[in-house]
């Protein structure tokens, strides 16, 4: 029996996408960044690595995270979430360094694939770019059950359509990098964001800072009222690519201290943990704490076929945490164990 103090029981974090710890990279020192976002409830991490880094170096950042989970100090590492390669060229922070920016080309993206299919759990790609089901069949041979998303894009709904065929379960931060297309002079035509919307199955990751930069609280509310309980999955996307970035001078960031910005003062990410998220997404949109548990951990285990986790049930690991009523982390288990 144990005494959770007033507090609510509800299964551990699962975070797909974040670079860091909010400060600290996770190609940089994965075992630092996993224990901090451990000590924040998340017991289960996917480290995501970024499109501005060459196969070489992404191949190598990808090396350190397995070493990291093999030395038994990263016990919630399970796995990359890879915003690379094929990303849209004109989409996302330090998009100026891009060597992906070239077509599509086995020469270029097979040793990638080959040395890092069995730790990638999610690629993140931009469904029109020429030729990706190249890419994307080759890594579907590799790894059977990896998942794919849309990200950095500015795809059409039947350009998406086409490789939902192959595992495309989840829309990479909407409304973020997600393009607006103009066919016609004064009407916008349907994009990324509204195929997230429009189909079902599709699961739409969501940005909730603290201002509502990301995805502005009103677009929250939508989105939540569009997707339901059962296909939203909150991400920090957190960064650490500069260090630590000015907020831009401009009003239209006041009080956003747990934004990123990239040297040029774009939005690159956030400085959040998960449990942060947890507690904007309440603030934003009313969501109750069974709500946010499942945004947070249920769905992202159930889009993964993590089944092992993200729900309270006998014979599940015993990844645990307690929150008080505004989800502040109080107590943490991961497998049973007690780390907090």
């Amino acid at each position: 029996v144990i005494d959770a103090k007033g507090g609510y029981t509800g299964p551990g974090l699962i975070d797909i996408h974040t670079h860091s710890d909010g400060k600290i990279g996770f190609f940089r020192d994965p075992i630092s960044a996993a224990q901090t976002l451990l000590n924040h409830g998340v017991t289960t991490v996917l480290p995501a690595l970024y499109f501005s880094r060459t196969a070489d170096e992404l191949i190598s950042q990808v090396a350190t995270i397995r070493e990291a989970m093999q030395s038994g100090k990263a016990d919630n590492i399970f796995g990359i979430y890879m915003e690379a390669p094929y990303m849209n060229p004109s989409y996302g922070s330090h998009r100026d360094n891009n060597p992906w920016r070239f077509p599509v080309n086995k020469d270029d993206y097979g040793a990638l694939v080959d040395k890092t299919c069995d730790m990638v759990r999610v690629w993140a790609l931009a469904p029109e770019r020429e030729n990706i089901l190249e890419f994307v069949r080759y890594a579907k041979e590799k790894n059977p059950n990896v998942v794919f998303a849309v990200g950095h894009s500015e795809a059409e709904p039947y350009q998406i359509d086409e490789i939902v065929p192959y595992g495309l379960k989840t829309v990479t931060h909407t409304t973020n990098a997600t393009g607006t297309l103009q066919k016609y002079p004064e009407c916008r035509t349907a994009c990324v964001d509204e195929f997230a919307y429009y189909n079902d199955q599709v699961y739409a990751e969501l940005i909730c800072d603290k201002v509502g930069i990301h995805v502005q609280p009103y677009m929250l509310r939508l989105i939540k009222k569009f997707k339901g309980d059962d296909r939203i999955i909150l991400i920090s996307d957190a960064a650490s690519f500069i260090g630590e970035s000015p907020i831009p001078d401009s009003s239209d960031y006041e009080g956003a201290d747990d934004i990123d910005f990239d040297d040029s003062g774009e939005i690159a990410g956030t400085k959040i943990k998960l449990d942060g998220a947890c507690r904007n997404m309440m603030v934003h949109t009313g969501a109750s704490l069974c709500q946010v548990f499942k945004y947070a951990s249920s769905n992202p285990a159930t889009m993964l076929g993590f089944f092992d986790r993200g729900f309270i049930r006998k014979g599940l690991r015993a990844d645990l945490i307690t929150v008080d009523a505004e989800f502040d982390v109080q107590s943490v288990y991961i497998g049973g164990k007690k780390i907090k």
